[in-house]
């Protein structure tokens, strides 16, 4: 899910340090990206299925997975950090904050002024969220030595902390959350270094924080956090190549950070991989558009915007604020730099329409 909105009205762009929060909520790919061949009955193929649909786009009937999921397992914090994750990515769908460039900005506010979120979806979140955290921390509690415990914890509060910053706009004041994410992650990975999973949160932190300006990096270590641009991007890259829980959080923040990059063509093979993946979702097909837009690549992202229009066209599913001129902003740029003047005229116009 993951290109920046024309429309006047849509959200503000965030910062990119909000995206690693984002991102190490890790626990919204807390399964396999495959669909079950039957029906799902046990929590765990709810919510390998629930995750499947939420990242093709089809927020409410994985939700409904995972809400039967803890009904069957109401004391496993996996199924509330899941489901919590899904309201998190539903809201932001809503608000038209799903695209890179919402997220290629620098870190330079402490706070961010955004639209209240829907009280229901808000209090349900929170209820999850907090009945996540307070089961792991009572496992972790009771068996310090369980990774799995210490690992949920971290999603928990990263999860937390990603809220805090993308939907109420409250850049600085999930700090200590995230600290202690970044904390509990590393420690999984201290402890089993074969939990790949572990290493979306430490690394997309680590990357993050290497791009901080010298003031930002310095409040950063100070408060406990660690830097490293290439040990952050290695972290990713183990994850995305792993068959862990994780795996497609990591792709997601390859993505961001080959775009930040400028690393293309490593941007559009993982995009490649998550468009098999998860072939639903045409935020997807717009992203892989955009990306070879910013590559310089007029007549590929053309190509691949137009398909992601028509398809756009036989979706009846929901869109996300200002879509469709999106869609036409994309394309209208790609046309320009291919010299297709008229062509590019046409497609702004449409974007900028009311």
């Amino acid at each position: 899910m993951l290109a920046s909105s024309p429309a006047g009205d849509a959200p503000r762009r965030l910062a990119a340090a909000a995206l690693a929060l984002m991102l190490v909520a890790g626990d919204a790919a807390a399964a396999s990206a495959g669909s079950p061949a039957t029906a799902p009955e046990t929590a765990a193929e709810l919510r390998a299925r629930a995750v499947n649909l939420a990242y093709n786009l089809d927020y409410e009937e994985s939700l409904g997975h995972l809400r039967r999921a803890i009904e069957l397992t109401p004391d496993d914090p996996a199924p509330h950090n899941t489901l919590a994750t899904v309201l998190w990515l539903q809201l932001l769908f809503r608000r038209g904050a799903v695209t890179v460039d919402h997220y290629l900005g620098s870190f330079s506010r402490a706070r961010v002024d955004l639209k209240e979120p829907p009280a229901a979806l808000d209090a349900e979140f929170r209820r999850h969220a907090e009945r996540a955290q307070k089961l792991a921390e009572r496992r972790l509690a009771a068996s310090p030595a369980d990774v799995q415990a210490r690992y949920d914890l971290g999603v928990a509060l990263g999860l937390q902390a990603s809220y805090t910053a993308t939907v109420e706009g409250r850049m600085m004041a999930g700090v200590r959350a995230a600290r202690r994410s970044f904390d509990l992650h590393e420690t999984v990975l201290s402890q089993d270094p074969a939990r790949a999973d572990a290493g979306v949160i430490v690394g997309m932190y680590r990357y993050i924080i290497s791009t901080l300006s010298l003031p930002m990096r310095a409040m950063a270590y100070l408060v406990g956090f660690a830097g490293g641009r290439e040990q952050g991007i290695d972290l990713l890259r183990a994850a995305a190549a792993s068959s862990t829980e994780s795996r497609s959080d990591a792709l997601f923040g390859l993505v961001l950070i080959y775009n930040r990059e400028e690393r293309y063509d490593e941007a559009m093979a993982v995009l490649g991989e998550l468009r098999k993946l998860y072939p639903r979702n045409r935020l997807l097909v717009l992203e892989a558009g955009a990306t070879a837009l910013r590559a310089g690549r007029a007549q590929e992202a053309e190509l691949l915007l137009t398909d992601g229009m028509n398809f756009l066209q036989r979706d009846s599913r929901p869109r996300t604020p200002g879509e469709l001129a999106l869609w036409h902003y994309k394309r209208g740029a790609a046309r320009a730099l291919a010299g297709n003047t008229d062509a590019a005229v046409s497609d702004l116009r449409l974007a900028v329409a009311p």
